[in-house]
């Protein structure tokens, strides 16, 4: 290598302090073929450069969405193309970046307001979880009655209840986005096993056919169909796996 190459790289030991990661971990990745170095150095130290940074970045981004090693392994060998890869992690984190900024919006206002005595607004302390916008949609589809039980149920809710059902719902979008990510099948043992919580968080909403064949099957056309869905699963390329996953289901299930 020369002396031009030798400083485009980084020792194990920069690396480390660079990402967070020990060298420790660093070493066992590269045990595992997860992340070898691109040289080794005569003093039999490990030296990365470019391209295996850009890697590093993948697997970080891969272990935040909460995917094992085996599983990011099996991600890293199906992408090839570092672009490609990382621009489909940006498009989840800005979904996710989205969504924590309405909160973040959300909370400021109700301090500010908190401080300064000012009257506090339900639609600016909620914003982000309006569950009356689609009220319009859910009558066309399903009928009245099924928003008039949907609502009465939701606002029969604590807050705590509330909380707890909003974190379920973004456990089961993360747990979709990071099956997507692994590179699993449609009709896999974990991904049936995410269809399957599915179905039981939409049964548990009054109003809803919950479990019926045909609008389990719909709703996961629909969800390919309306970006507004989709985004809950990291877009559109999310939303077919959800559909594809949730059609197995229903048609061996339901």
């Amino acid at each position: 290598m020369s002396s031009a190459d030798a400083d485009a790289d980084w020792s194990i030991q920069e690396i480390a302090r660079l990402s967070g990661a020990t060298s420790r971990t660093l070493r066992h990745y590269d045990d595992i073929g997860l992340l070898p170095p691109s040289r080794i150095g005569g003093n039999g130290y490990r030296y990365y450069d470019e391209h295996a940074l850009a890697r590093l970045q993948r697997i970080l981004l891969l272990r935040e969405l909460g995917l094992g090693l085996p599983a990011i392994a099996e991600v890293l060998e199906g992408q090839t193309s570092n672009t490609d890869a990382l621009t489909t992690h940006l498009h989840w984190l800005r979904q996710e970046q989205q969504r924590l900024d309405r909160q973040i919006g959300a909370i400021e206002t109700t301090i500010r307001k908190l401080r300064g005595g000012e009257q506090l607004m339900a639609e600016e302390m909620l914003d982000g979880f309006d569950h009356t916008q689609y009220k319009q949609e859910v009558e066309e589809r399903w009928g009245k009655d099924a928003y008039a039980k949907s609502d009465a149920w939701w606002r029969g809710m604590s807050a705590d209840e509330k909380e707890s059902w909003r974190a379920r719902a973004e456990r089961l979008g993360s747990d979709w986005i990071a099956a997507v990510a692994s590179g699993i099948a449609p009709d896999s043992d974990d991904a049936q096993a995410l269809a399957r919580r599915h179905v039981e968080w939409l049964a548990s909403i009054p109003g809803t056919p919950g479990a019926h064949r045909d609008y389990v099957i719909g709703l996961g056309e629909m969800y390919v169909a309306d970006e507004r869905f989709g985004a809950n699963y990291g877009g559109t390329e999310g939303a077919t796996f959800v559909r594809d996953a949730l059609r197995v289901y229903a048609e061996a299930n339901l």
